[in-house]
């Protein structure tokens, strides 16, 4: 079924072929994507949808593009799949995390590796056996950035859910038993940070076959108030979008090199 009516745009975020850049980062607020184009060369205004509102414009001489996902694996799936049929085929990720090993800190910079698929969306794509897991290439690039511009990083596992209250008063809920059980169980895996998409992009990028990757402020960490630790908190996300933009750039630079 085609809902666009014959515009030749995607139905939820009004963008055709074309528009974007192979290489797109996905913001979660809406109002970050004007902060971010701005570390671009020429960036337009293409769009602004419902949550996603997507600028365009030039990094090293090539077209890159940044959407908005708004809250949660489902739009952030949508948005994935759409900008995949304008012509997309890399994708980062930019976003906050709440820190959950105790040495994450309030500040910090979280690049992902993998993601626990406590969350709805990644179900609808693959079975639960299926691992979500950030593209190589990605994560690598997101690295490098992070060592590049000395920032104070983590490279691991996030954890993915689908509610942000379900994280932060779990004892308040009828199925209490069973989220403080598992995230006691996420810690005791080492687990680096709650988030809410990377999940659902891991999975559909890996159907979908492009790269994806995430990278993540943290805002700060309950785990460290819970123990009695100073406990900043931090919400310039700009750290995290310097890695993001550097990432890019590295990607670009590699990319060239493979073609010759």
């Amino acid at each position: 079924m085609i809902y666009s009516q014959g515009s030749g745009k995607q139905y939820h975020i009004n963008v055709g072929e074309g528009e974007v850049g192979k290489y797109v980062i996905l913001p979660g607020d809406p109002k970050r994507c004007e902060k971010i184009a701005a570390h671009f060369d020429n960036p337009k205004l293409i769009a602004d949808s419902r949550e996603y509102v997507t600028y365009t414009g030039y990094l090293d001489g090539v077209k890159v593009s940044v959407t908005s996902t708004g809250i949660g694996g489902p739009s952030a799936a949508i948005a994935l799949e759409e900008l995949v049929n304008c012509g997309a085929d890399t994708f980062i990720r930019v976003g906050t995390c709440g820190g959950m090993d105790i040495d994450v800190k309030g500040g910090d910079v979280v690049v992902a590796t993998g993601a626990i698929r406590m969350e709805g969306t990644s179900k609808e794509y693959a079975p639960i056996e299926f691992p979500a897991v950030a593209n190589f290439d990605v994560v690598n690039s997101l690295v490098k950035a992070s060592k590049d511009l000395n920032k104070s990083y983590h490279v691991g596992v996030v954890q993915c859910k689908d509610s942000f209250y379900g994280q932060h008063s779990p004892e308040t809920k009828p199925v209490s038993y069973e989220l403080m059980d598992k995230w006691n169980a996420w810690l005791r895996c080492g687990t680096l940070a709650s988030e809410m998409e990377s999940a659902a992009l891991f999975v559909a990028g890996s159907y979908l076959k492009v790269r994806v990757g995430s990278v993540f402020l943290v805002v700060a960490n309950q785990e460290r108030e819970r123990a009695g630790l100073e406990n900043i908190q931090v919400h310039d996300t700009e750290a995290a979008i310097e890695v993001a933009i550097e990432g890019i750039r590295n990607l670009i630079k590699s990319d060239k090199e493979k073609i010759g």
